[in-house]
Order: structure tokens, then sequence, then C-alpha cells
């Protein structure tokens, strides 16, 4: 399966099946609550966090950030970070610099296709950030 990004204005957001920024489920069926740690930053490019509307209202959505975003800390629930492709000149570079519409939407779906996650990629890039 693949998503649609769907926003890209300081960050991608993604995960909604839809493709619209307004859909989604958790595999729980319903919201699920925040798991925010003290020790999980966005620091830096690439910090990989759920979407929602208010606190504890997680579902499908998460967001990528193109760059450090200290007004979020403690605001959303950070599960990872892209280690390919945050580099210069990588994925997230093109990604940030596609046309978008006058709703911050790429105008040319951009798709996710397919995701590697690694053992722990936070406590990785902590050791080397």
């Amino acid at each position: 399966m693949s998503v649609t990004l769907h926003t890209t204005l300081g960050d991608i957001k993604t995960g909604d099946p839809t493709g619209t920024g307004k859909g989604g489920q958790s595999i729980w069926g319903d919201v699920f609550p925040d798991e925010i740690r003290a020790t999980h930053k966005f620091h830096a490019r690439g910090v990989v966090a759920m979407a929602n509307r208010a606190p504890n209202t997680n579902q499908s959505q998460f967001f990528i950030t193109y760059s450090r975003q200290p007004h979020l800390d403690g605001k959303y629930t950070i599960f990872g970070k892209v280690i390919d492709g945050a580099e210069l000149g990588g994925t997230l570079d093109a990604m940030e610099k596609v046309p978008v519409d006058a709703k911050h939407r790429p105008l040319q779906d951009i798709r996710m296709q397919g995701v590697t996650i690694h053992a722990n990629p936070i406590a990785h890039n902590a050791a080397t950030d």
C-alpha cells in the first residue's frame, strides 16, 4: 500500500489513505494517546511524528520535518527519523521544492511507496547528531 503526501508547508504530512488530509484511522479503530518522551526532540531535519487534532487524538496521519522545530517539542509523539534522503540534495530537499496549491498540497501526487524501519533510528541518530 502507498499513501499520498497531502501537505507540504514546513513539513510533510501523510498517512491519510483518502489523500485529503481529513481521513484515516488508527489500527485500533479509534484515537490513541500521545507517547511523548522528554528526550525526543524536534532538533533536526527529518524527525517523524504523529499528527493530531489535539492531545491524545492520534490516528493514522504523521509528519516529517524539513528543519529543526523546537516549538513542537512535547506536543507530538516522535517515533522515528529519516536516515536516508535527509542529506543535502536528497529526497527531503526534492519534496520541499515541489510546486503546491493554495492549501499547500502538491500539484502532482507524491506517494510514499515503502519504508525501511531500522531497529531504533531515534537511538542511532541521538548518538550521531
